[in-house]
């Protein structure tokens, strides 16, 4: 049976080689079941303190476990990659949080919160970035569907549920020009890039902005409920997205 010294080196590797986060299922694979819940998550503390105070942190996220550069370091880090990040547009922020606070939802509950049209192509992108997705329909004339953020969502963002949420900034008490604390944390989350908008939908975008009545910021309140995807419990097994 491997050691315990030995099998952390095996868990450090794994985890800094892996592209995605690996849940505790994919560490007891790696040790073919020899290792228990317990002793991996006494290795994974181990780690995560002996990488205390350097440049990259292990972190636990809703898929798993990764390592992570801290975010200090993300303004060196951007000089190796001068290009300029994906800006989302207000009407995809908004939709964006509706999803993410309200959720499940459907188009029509996202265009009576917004008082506005909903590109049928925005929420489209979102699915194709891998953050949106249906899960169901309500039961009612024409059985709309109901959308939901998804895990890539929260490792996206970093957060391990929807209760890491921050809280929406109230109308009002924004600064002009300045993100609200939800739309930072999505223009901060390392993105990729494949959610930039085509010239055509960048175009669909500005004609319904443009045809808007109201510039208000969005208010929603979060729900009574969140209905927060389960949290990762390095005691346990999570469930499968």
């Amino acid at each position: 049976m491997i050691n315990t010294a030995e099998a952390t080196r095996v868990l450090e590797t794994a985890l800094i080689c892996a592209h995605q986060p690996l849940s505790v299922k994919d560490m007891r694979t790696l040790f073919q079941d020899e290792v228990g819940a317990d002793t991996l998550k006494d290795m994974l503390d181990d780690l995560a303190s002996l990488w205390t105070g350097r440049g990259v942190e292990l972190v636990q996220v809703a898929s798993g476990w990764r390592f992570q550069s801290r975010p200090e370091m993300r303004e060196f880090l951007d000089r190796l990659h001068p290009e300029k990040p994906p800006r989302y547009t207000r009407a995809t922020l908004e939709t964006l949080a509706i999803i993410a606070y309200r959720q499940p939802v459907t188009r029509g509950d996202m265009e009576d919160i917004r008082g506005v049209t909903i590109n049928s192509l925005l929420i489209k992108q979102l699915e194709d970035r891998g953050w949106v997705e249906v899960i169901g329909h309500r039961e009612t004339v024409g059985r709309p569907a109901l959308f939901a953020t998804t895990r890539q969502f929260l490792d996206d963002l970093g957060l391990q549920s929807l209760a890491e949420l921050p809280a929406l900034d109230p109308v009002g008490e924004r600064v002009d020009g300045e993100p609200d604390a939800f739309a930072a944390l999505v223009q901060d989350s390392d993105p990729t890039g494949d959610l930039l908008e085509s010239a055509e939908a960048a175009e669909a975008s500005e004609l319904l902005e443009a045809a808007e009545t109201s510039a208000t910021d969005l208010a929603v309140e979060p729900a009574t409920e969140l209905n927060p995807l389960p949290q990762v419990d390095a005691a346990a097994d999570p469930a499968t997205p």
